[in-house]
């Protein structure tokens, strides 16, 4: 009863915009206090502090810098230059291009919302001057963002091992495939929308503009080589390949490009700090709570509800997607992760569920929460960057989401595919 009171009383919160950590501190707090007394409450900061220095957490605000520093630095526009090169034959070739670009961005930034920043104020106008529809437009962006969920280096996936003391090597390897498969199915839906709206072709296949272009770009490209190259192969941990992507990305923005400059890193410094700040606020706050529902048995209560129910783990798998699509239409997807991995681990491990599956399974019910509406935080900020109306981007976006549930179904029920290179060269 107190853990579904603590609930309410943290959705009641939250929904008079209070922010969703500082809303967990306060939850945490007086949960505490009611149930534990003053003394209790002795402890608090330091779980709050221990709670915000496990040592992998330090890849989040690194990973955010990256994706900060790449923004300012010109590689955005040499990566869309390629693409377009690439496909520009195509019909409706920008709308792929968003596709591979923001693949491509996704491997280093590991954030949806920096995808969005970089890619939607350079290809939704490009868009929208060569006639797509404005709500198509955003849905492309949008959408493609939320591969940044799903490949490496995914900053949800780095919480979620964290919170589940997993592999973050192996979640990361685990994601391959799924995102691969995620950016194919927008391309194959963009065509078809394409064909439907009639968009033009950009221009004709030129081998030369390819080379020209390929050279331009060809900086950027080694990032994600070095970075997820060097994660894989075991020659550095997921921290030290986001300190690497740091040094990388002020490398090519200060010595190659050269369009990067003390007040871009100033403008890099404070946006890394202000979304690092929000995440690490939640993982410390979460930590807190996390130690209240353990000593409350929480998880176990949990488990043993679910267990009473059904053992069986597709089953389970099942009742887990539905907990987690529910979670994803009212949290951001730091805080989904933060609130339910530590309550659903021990019925996943009860039932067999492998965690480097699951965290998959998960991942993609948060991109699929960024792109639903009530919270949709992908989602808002691309219309806001497209100055497009919410509803009418999402009666596109629909046919984007479904594509994710599709993959969401597969991943769940085939884990061979998520989990085949993780088979392959970990275990």
């Amino acid at each position: 009863m107190a853990t579904l009171l603590a609930f309410v009383a943290l959705v009641a919160i939250v929904l008079i915009n209070v922010p969703i950590g500082v809303s967990l501190g306060i939850v945490a707090c007086g949960a505490i206090f009611l149930t534990q007394g003053t003394n209790a409450l002795v402890s608090v900061p330091i779980s709050l502090y221990s709670g915000a220095t496990n040592f992998p957490l330090i890849a989040i605000p690194l990973f955010i810098l990256a994706g900060a520093i790449m923004n300012a630095s010109g590689i955005s526009q040499r990566l869309v230059a390629l693409a377009v090169a690439l496909v520009g034959f195509v019909r409706g070739a920008l709308a792929m291009v968003s596709v591979g670009t923001s693949l491509f961005f996704a491997e280093i930034s590991g954030s949806a919302v920096a995808d969005v920043a970089a890619l939607g104020s350079i290809l939704i106008p490009a868009m929208r001057r060569r006639g797509y529809p404005k709500a198509f437009a955003a849905a492309v962006i949008s959408s493609s963002a939320t591969l940044a969920i799903i490949i490496p280096p995914s900053i949800p996936m780095i919480l979620y091992a964290v919170m589940s003391g997993s592999s973050v090597v192996q979640i990361f390897v685990a994601g391959i495939i799924p995102g691969l498969l995620g950016a194919l199915g927008f391309a194959l839906l963009s065509y078809v929308f394409a064909r439907r709206y009639d968009l033009p072709v950009e221009s004709r296949f030129e081998f030369g503009e390819v080379l020209r272009t390929l050279k331009e770009a060809a900086w950027a490209l080694c990032l994600p080589i070095i970075i997820l190259g060097t994660i894989f192969g075991g020659i550095v941990t997921a921290t030290e390949g986001a300190a690497i992507a740091v040094v990388a990305a002020l490398f090519i923005g200060v010595v190659v490009y050269r369009e990067f400059n003390l007040a871009n890193l100033r403008e890099a410094l404070i946006e890394g700090g202000i979304q690092t700040a929000v995440v690490m606020l939640l993982v410390a706050a979460s930590s807190l709570i996390g130690i209240w529902l353990t000593e409350m048995r929480a998880p176990q209560a949990f488990a043993e509800g679910i267990m009473s129910l059904t053992s069986n783990k597709w089953a389970v798998l099942a009742l887990l997607n539905l907990v987690f699509l529910v979670l994803g239409l009212f949290l951001h997807s730091a805080a989904a992760v933060i609130m339910i991995v530590p309550i659903v681990m021990p019925l996943v491990h009860s039932v067999g569920i492998d965690p480097v599956h699951l965290g998959i399974v998960l991942a993609i019910n948060i991109g699929i929460g960024q792109q639903t509406p009530p919270v949709a935080s992908v989602l808002m900020a691309t219309c806001a960057i497209a100055k497009a109306n919410v509803w009418e981007v999402s009666r596109v976006n629909v046919w984007f989401v479904g594509v994710l549930a599709a993959i969401l179904l597969l991943c769940t029920y085939v884990p061979a595919v998520p989990m085949f290179l993780v088979n392959s060269f970990y275990r």
